[in-house]
């Protein structure tokens, strides 16, 4: 139940590379920099509900680990997978629907923090959350 609570992004680590990687383009990267992502997590047991708040949208995400579902990213890319819990980290693989290639993300409270990693295509990104 660590990742309970709301995160709010307060830096990222080559995360411009990792969305040029993905195929976002500049327009949309240039506002994902400065998107001031917010992220409520609620966990019950496997059950997990977040809500994604950002300058550009609003999400609602329910899940149970170890159960596959589906999920469009901000730019609009589908990708279909599961998260599993292991030890105190989330891992997550996703697959695109439009390429077949894996997005692995992993989430992990690291110093009071949230930290949020990525790769994608040989590309590594981070995203550092503080919690509100």
């Amino acid at each position: 139940m660590a990742f309970n609570g709301i995160w709010k992004v307060d830096r990222s680590e080559n995360y411009e590379k990792f969305m040029e990687q993905m195929g976002i383009n500049v327009m949309k990267r240039k506002l994902a920099e400065h998107d001031n992502l917010k992220i409520t997590i609620e966990q019950n047991g496997n059950n997990f509900h977040l809500k994604e708040s950002s300058t550009f949208r609003t999400k609602d995400i329910d899940f149970t680990l170890g159960v596959q579902f589906d999920y469009t990213l901000a730019d609009g890319t589908e990708v279909s997978g599961t998260w599993e819990l292991e030890g105190d980290k989330l891992n997550g693989k996703f697959t695109r629907k439009d390429n077949s290639k894996v997005l692995i993300t992993t989430r992990s409270i690291v110093d009071g923090e949230l930290v949020q990693t990525y790769n994608y295509d040989g590309v590594d990104a981070k995203r550092i959350f503080k919690k509100q």
